[in-house]
């Protein structure tokens, strides 16, 4: 079992999974889910319109994970996870941001998935301050393996150096906390 960081294009990875740093329509955006939605093509938007909306609009709520096929991808599925808009923390932001990571990696034991790839949730249009978006991701993933044997492979992947620095401090200290 292992947790890495990477940096590169998430869509180019031969996971089972990639997670979609999604809005709750699940039906494209900017960032990594228009890159995830161009490189998946056409049938990635058929089959997330097919998703039942919550309520007008919202096929996923914030802090919630909704699984699709990978379409085109190399990646076999999509995990969309609806990451918070960052306020000022004091509404939930840290909780519902831990959920996208933790519900993600249990609907990948649930489906069975060895390996899945993560974008930095919320840290592009959203606005999530980077170290402590980083410092979360890094967070529950580790403590997902310390309990759960599945997915065996989680990489966390940079966009940019920035993204890739932060994620690698907080997985180097996370580390030598539990260690």
């Amino acid at each position: 079992m292992k947790i890495e960081v990477w940096q590169g294009d998430i869509t180019t990875l031969a996971v089972d999974a990639i997670v979609n740093a999604a809005n709750e329509s699940l039906l494209g955006g900017g960032g990594v889910d228009g890159a995830i939605h161009r490189a998946a093509g056409p049938g990635l938007l058929a089959e997330c319109r097919q998703l039942p909306e919550i309520r007008p609009g919202v096929r996923c709520p914030t802090g919630e994970v909704r699984a699709t096929g990978g379409h085109l991808l190399k990646a076999r599925h999509v995990l969309h996870a609806v990451g918070p808009v960052w306020r000022d923390g004091q509404h939930d932001e840290p909780a519902l941001l831990g959920n996208c990571y933790w519900r993600s990696l249990a609907l990948a034991e649930q489906m069975g998935l060895q390996s899945i790839a993560f974008p930095a949730i919320s840290c592009g249009v959203y606005g999530y301050p980077l170290q402590q978006a980083a410092r979360i991701a890094v967070a529950e993933t580790v403590a997902w393996q310390k309990s759960h044997s599945v997915p065996k492979d989680i990489i966390l992947v940079a966009y940019n150096d920035a993204t890739f620095k932060a994620l690698q401090q907080a997985l180097v200290q996370t580390q030598a906390a539990v260690a």
